[in-house]
């Protein structure tokens, strides 16, 4: 029974744990070197993208 208290105890802990924004910078270069591969992304919204996506990956660990 302890074995398991603790598992969820682990769980927890790692679910708290925040979030650094390099971890964040580098989830949303990913996401933007995805679209960029896939063609839906080109230099000329290239700003404008990032931020969205950078917004949206904030709002979304946070």
């Amino acid at each position: 029974m302890s074995s398991v208290k603790n598992q969820g105890d682990a769980q927890d802990k790692s679910l708290s744990k925040a979030i650094t924004d390099e971890a964040i910078l580098k989830v949303t270069k990913e996401i933007i070197v995805k679209f960029i591969e896939c063609g839906r992304l080109s230099p000329a919204n290239f700003d404008e993208t990032f931020e969205q996506v950078y917004k949206k990956v904030v709002s979304t660990v946070r």
